[in-house]
């Protein structure tokens, strides 16, 4: 158990040390809760952190009473909208230090939002991202050889470099991917994504061919313009056992939109996979962890279990509430509300994010239902073409 350190003998760097330290633990226990006290240590010691380290956020939190209601739990803290990453610089790195900067996908004309990073920071980023993905899209190893072959449907990380996407894309793919894993998208002359389909159509179907898994990632909207092309050449395919989907990301601002439900059965259709391979993932920008809606291969096949609704759940690590956009409180089990999450892997940003997505709250996780209308359409599909 770690013991609260204060903000003048503390820094970020030890902060990520210890953390690291935790994570691992945390993986190999098989991610259980932490507990309200354990958390709330975690979350008060980094606020302090970033208070004294961040010069924004500090004047920020000291124009918000710094907490208000006091330092009770994570939830009293001052929480920055996404919308701030877009006006300021919020981070403790020094400008040397440097070295990339994620920002979000907005539409054209639109100031995006800018997440600085160090290699400090994206070695702690992988360190929480690769045992939350690997529990949920590899929680088996997969027969005859632990590195399935990964189709992304995304742009190369070098034709990318500030998407978050497409870094926690490559990420995994280093990380659990064979040396036969394919980037399947290109950038487009007016710097919108397209797909190469003709990589595409080889990668699957060699998993076809040569019965080997497959995993395949992407925006919602990549599946939707791979599965019309798909549909308008009249080729279906049945990747191997063992095959994964991830889709993330929205249609907001799309002039076609597809209901999750309707997508995934579309997806099954095409790539010949049950339901239970599909796993839906959340993220943004502005945060280090990410959300997942199942486990792959939870369900088994079972009608009754397949029906069971998907709720998101974030890592231990990483705590998020659904709360009024009037009051800014949290609403009852059941309730809608604004997204605000808490994410420790923020070390040298903010962890309290006040988002724009709009969620129903439930005991097992949260139940995302979109964009409030008056905030900026956002999110990665917003760059596929």
């Amino acid at each position: 158990m770690q013991v609260l350190k204060t903000a003048m003998s503390d820094t970020p760097a030890q902060f990520a040390r210890d953390l690291r330290i935790r994570l691992r633990q945390s993986e190999t226990e098989k991610f259980p809760a932490w507990s309200d006290a354990e958390f709330h240590r975690w979350a008060v010691r980094l606020f302090l952190l970033q208070c004294a380290a961040n010069e924004p956020y500090g004047a920020w939190c000291l124009a918000h009473g710094a907490g208000g209601r006091g330092m009770n739990d994570w939830r009293s803290l001052p929480a920055v909208p996404t919308e701030a990453f877009k006006l300021l610089e919020l981070s403790s790195l020094p400008a040397a230090e440097r070295t990339t900067y994620f920002q979000s996908s907005g539409t054209t004309g639109h100031q995006p939002s800018r997440h600085f990073h160090s290699p400090a920071s994206l070695e702690l980023y992988s360190a929480s991202l690769r045992p939350w993905f690997r529990a949920h899209l590899l929680p088996e190893p997969i027969r005859d050889s632990g590195r399935p072959d990964f189709l992304n449907l995304t742009p190369p990380p070098g034709a990318c470099p500030h998407s978050s996407l497409v870094h926690m894309f490559g990420d995994v793919t280093g990380g659990f991917g064979s040396p036969d894993s394919e980037f399947a998208g290109r950038v487009a002359h007016d710097g919108t994504w397209e797909l190469d389909f003709d990589r595409v159509l080889r990668t699957l179907q060699r998993s076809q061919d040569l019965n080997r898994p497959l995993v395949v990632l992407g925006t919602a909207f990549s599946f939707v313009h791979l599965t019309d092309h798909l549909a308008a050449q009249g080729l279906r395919f049945q990747l191997a056992p063992d095959s994964r989907v991830l889709e993330t990301g929205g249609y907001k601002g799309r002039s076609r939109t597809v209901p999750k439900a309707e997508l995934h059965a579309v997806i099954r259709q095409f790539f010949g996979i049950p339901d239970a391979a599909i796993v839906t993932e959340y993220g943004m920008s502005e945060l280090g962890s990410q959300a997942y809606d199942r486990i792959a291969g939870s369900g088994s096949g079972s009608p009754d279990t397949d029906k069971l609704p998907r709720r998101l759940r974030f890592p231990p690590w990483c705590r998020a509430a659904v709360v009024s956009p009037e009051t800014g409180d949290e609403v009852d089990a059941g309730g809608t509300g604004l997204v605000r999450v808490f994410d420790l892997i923020n070390v040298w940003s903010v962890a309290a994010v006040q988002t724009g997505d709009v969620a129903r709250d439930w005991p097992d996780g949260l139940e995302l239902l979109g964009r409030a209308d008056e905030l900026e359409p956002r999110g990665c599909s917003r760059m596929v073409a």
